[in-house]
């Protein structure tokens, strides 16, 4: 099972895109059609957590003590953490 999350405006506005990952729940956040980010929802003791990394260097900018009710709302909630940490 994947996920289709819409391309936030914030992003598509500087030239960037979302595509799937190789596991489920996992996005791959391009800016100008190069790979910059990884955004991946994890199981957490019931709920999810979102972890969000540089695709260059594996940097994490994410919180890990947040935590989702589904996968598709930790995914959301990762790009969110992700547009906060670029400050977009």
């Amino acid at each position: 099972m994947t996920t289709t999350v819409a391309t936030p405006d914030w992003l598509a506005r500087r030239d960037g895109s979302l595509r799937p990952g190789v596991q489920p729940y996992m996005l791959f956040v391009l800016v100008g059609g190069v790979p910059q980010y990884k955004v991946e929802a994890r199981p957490a003791a019931g709920t999810y957590t979102c972890a969000v990394q540089q695709s260059v260097n594996g940097r994490r900018l994410d919180d890990p003590a947040l935590t989702y009710p589904t996968a598709d709302a930790a995914l959301a909630g990762g790009l969110d953490q992700l547009r906060a940490a670029l400050g977009w």
